[in-house]
């Protein structure tokens, strides 16, 4: 839980110093932006990830890739 809160604090980080978006396209890139810069640092491997895939996979079917 604790990257998902980070991540979110990160994101609310980047978009609270804007008051105004032009379009829906510039919040996109800007959250991409966001989490793209958030997990950089990331070394660690998820915890239960395994698991978590195989829901993914029960629950998304095809839209899920493995690997």
């Amino acid at each position: 839980m604790q990257f998902v809160e980070a991540l979110n604090r990160s994101i609310r980080k980047v978009i609270k110093t804007r008051t105004m978006f032009p379009t829906d396209d510039s919040v996109y890139k800007l959250v991409y932006l966001a989490i793209k810069n958030a997990t950089k640092d990331w070394s660690k491997s998820v915890f239960r990830w395994r698991q978590a895939m195989l829901q993914f996979v029960v629950m998304f079917g095809d839209r899920f890739k493995q690997g």
